[in-house]
């Protein structure tokens, strides 16, 4: 990802905190040399400094045919904002875009057992759905076995962590303030936090 200097975060925490709110991204993987793509939510598990993204394909879901050998590109990117000029100083000024996202690298493993792909499962109901839990549990063995053999799982270790948070922060203090100002009054939730996000610059 280009990453322009001043648009750049490191903090691996911050990295994955962000991906585990904005959990639902899309994976990209290279078939025969061109990219196919999966909307997919994730669980992320960060234990002893590894880094690994949890998710499921349906069975039919091709995809999950190259994500073995080759290295999968996941994007977790949701909160954005149209940018307009007229909050800058300088009237020879243009539109831009304001967003956060994480691009995680890393070649995936199928799960093959039974049981560990039930676990992966359950991982996702408390993670998105806790309540839900109970009812899952009610559910038959043969209904539970045969959703699971309808899905592939996979763990995806990350080897490499690229983040960018485009904010303003090329903009002067009351120019931020003007733009914070403004997307706050917005009834669109992602521009509301993109004004958050610039107020902690």
């Amino acid at each position: 990802m280009y990453i322009p200097k001043q648009f750049g975060f490191e903090e691996k925490a911050e990295k994955i905190a962000f991906m585990k709110q904005y959990s639902f991204a899309t994976i990209v993987t290279d078939k025969d040399g061109l990219p196919i793509a999966t909307q997919l939510p994730f669980i992320i598990t960060d234990s002893n400094g590894d880094l690994v993204l949890t998710a499921h394909f349906a069975l039919a879901n091709e995809q999950a045919k190259y994500i073995g050998e080759n290295t999968s590109l996941v994007i977790f990117s949701a909160p954005h904002a149209y940018i307009s000029p007229v909050h800058y100083d300088k009237v020879e000024s243009v539109p831009t875009w304001d967003y956060v996202t994480v691009h995680a690298y890393g070649k995936a493993k199928i799960v093959q057992e039974e049981a560990a792909k039930m676990k992966a499962l359950e991982h996702m109901i408390l993670f998105y759905e806790p309540g839900y839990l109970e009812q899952w549990d009610s559910l038959s063995d043969k209904f539970k076995k045969g959703m699971i053999r309808g899905i592939v799982a996979f763990d995806l270790k990350v080897n490499d962590l690229q983040a960018q948070k485009k904010i303003s922060q090329n903009k002067t203090e009351i120019e931020r303030r003007r733009i914070a100002d403004h997307l706050e009054k917005s009834e669109d939730s992602a521009e509301k936090a993109i004004a958050d996000y610039i107020r902690k610059i």
